[in-house]
């Protein structure tokens, strides 16, 4: 069972078996990772398979080099019409794409900005006019406190002003369709 795990990062079998197969092979991945003439002998001396034991060394000790331990998961499936025992999927952890990538789309979907990027509309707006409006923002906040409000009125009315030329682009794309 060691052999078609390393081979094939992935089988179903009971749970029982899953548990017995989790702590003969993860001793083994701890030692692939150190490559070696010595350790290679014992886990060959254990798996008595070298393909098995080239796989283990070359592509599954690349892939847990920085992980401590842990390198197995156990997933429950259910139980087997016949005779009713707990079926469960033991795979390697670092080798199940579904998880992987499920997090890196995740990450990139929360950075998401609507309207688009900050880049975009640094470029349509020179930096001088940035930075007059900010000192006029800053001199109207000195000459009247009381005012704040005002001053903070003008910044909708600009987006407002932006908002009927993407509405325009809008209607001229439906146009065109």
């Amino acid at each position: 069972m060691a052999n078609s795990l390393i081979e094939h990062k992935r089988i179903n079998t009971t749970v029982a078996k899953a548990k017995a197969l989790k702590l003969f092979v993860e001793p083994l991945i701890t030692k692939s990772k150190d490559d070696t003439t010595h350790n290679r002998r014992i886990v060959f001396s254990y798996l008595k398979n070298k393909t098995a034991v080239t796989e283990l060394f070359r592509e599954v000790a690349a892939k847990v080099g920085d992980r401590p331990g842990g390198y197995t998961r156990i997933i429950k499936t259910g139980t087997r019409l016949g005779d009713n025992a707990e079926m469960c999927m033991i795979e390697l952890v670092d080798f199940n794409e579904l998880y992987t990538n499920a997090k890196k789309e995740a990450t990139k979907s929360k950075r998401r900005r609507r309207g688009g990027s900050s880049k975009a509309k640094a470029e349509a707006t020179p930096a001088a006019e940035v930075v007059e409006e900010t000192k006029s923002v800053e001199e109207t906040a000195e000459a009247a406190p009381a005012e704040e409000a005002p001053a903070k009125e003008e910044a909708p009315k600009a987006e407002a002003k932006d908002a009927p030329a993407e509405d325009s682009s809008n209607e001229e794309e439906k146009k065109g369709e």
